[in-house]
């Protein structure tokens, strides 16, 4: 997906977002908002949102003197989601679809966006989903691929929402033991974005085979990935996309066998779903 019209008000606005997250004085508030505002004039539109947005945070992490942005509000966010890890365990011990159930867990868990446009209460959405359809439901297409799929990757997308994918991975595992699975994370703090930091603190590495894609972008863009990660990304059975940002830049993927798992919450994401924002999505490409 490239950037539209929509896309430079939201991110502008993301420098708000992110004066508010370091607490940051007028004076930086002030010099965030207008140095993002400056860049805005040249963005590109051949690039897809997350390779803006790479450049963008990055400005504004040496602006701030801050290696990562949201890393207080990373840890806040983990936190809230171990939390809820008690009642998730019992809804998937009940559940007479363990996997429709974990899907939705995944799914629900991706309302941890700190770069949405519109944002959405964790302990609401978790309350509502197991009773919610799929937007675009190609879940029993998904379904299908994974007693063939030898090698599985979980594309990662933000802190927080991790924990949900491992509840996520264990059921796979569970399931569907024969397979391998890896989860990809980002090369680096970007927005609120998974990193082998936080992966490896909630136990990915003992889990699954953990992986650092090398990308400095919010999703996962092929060409920025290291050489084992497009390997592995070219090599899987099937690759499971979690988020938006994932969804925006392997829209298009010169592979098929990808399953989009996200909650819609831009008009951008919408209008190229052709859904509403609020919808969630399980799409097999």
């Amino acid at each position: 997906m490239k950037i539209e019209e929509a896309c430079v008000a939201c991110i502008i606005n993301q420098s708000v977002k992110v004066a508010n997250a370091i607490r940051a004085s007028q004076e930086l508030s002030k010099e965030l908002t207008s140095t993002v505002e400056s860049m805005s004039n040249d963005f590109s539109f051949s690039n897809s949102p997350p390779e803006i947005a790479s450049d963008v945070y990055e400005k504004m992490a040496e602006l701030a003197n801050k290696t990562d942005l949201y890393d207080e509000v990373k840890e806040l966010s983990t936190k809230k989601a171990l939390s809820f890890i008690p009642f998730l365990k019992e809804k998937l011990s009940l559940s007479q679809n363990k996997l429709l159930t974990a899907t939705k867990i995944a799914v629900a868990g991706n309302v941890i966006d700190l770069a949405a446009a519109v944002e959405f209460d964790l302990q609401e959405e978790l309350e509502k989903i197991f009773d919610t359809e799929f937007a675009h439901n190609d879940f029993i297409a998904f379904q299908n691929q994974l007693p063939h799929a030898n090698n599985v990757l979980i594309i990662g997308d933000n802190a927080g929402e991790h924990i949900f994918d491992y509840l996520f991975i264990e059921t796979l595992k569970e399931l569907f033991p024969h397979a391998e699975y890896s989860y990809m994370v980002r090369g680096r703090p970007i927005i609120n974005d998974v990193t082998v930091k936080e992966a490896k603190e909630a136990g990915f590495d003992k889990l699954c085979k953990l992986v650092d894609s090398g990308v400095n972008t919010p999703g996962f863009m092929y060409n920025r990935a290291f050489a084992q990660a497009q390997e592995l990304f070219d090599r899987a059975d099937l690759v499971i996309s979690k988020g938006m940002g994932n969804y925006e830049c392997m829209s298009p993927s010169h592979r098929e066998k990808i399953c989009f798992l996200l909650k819609v919450k831009c008009s951008v994401v919408a209008a190229s779903l052709g859904k509403n924002i609020g919808d969630i999505i399980c799409k097999m490409v």
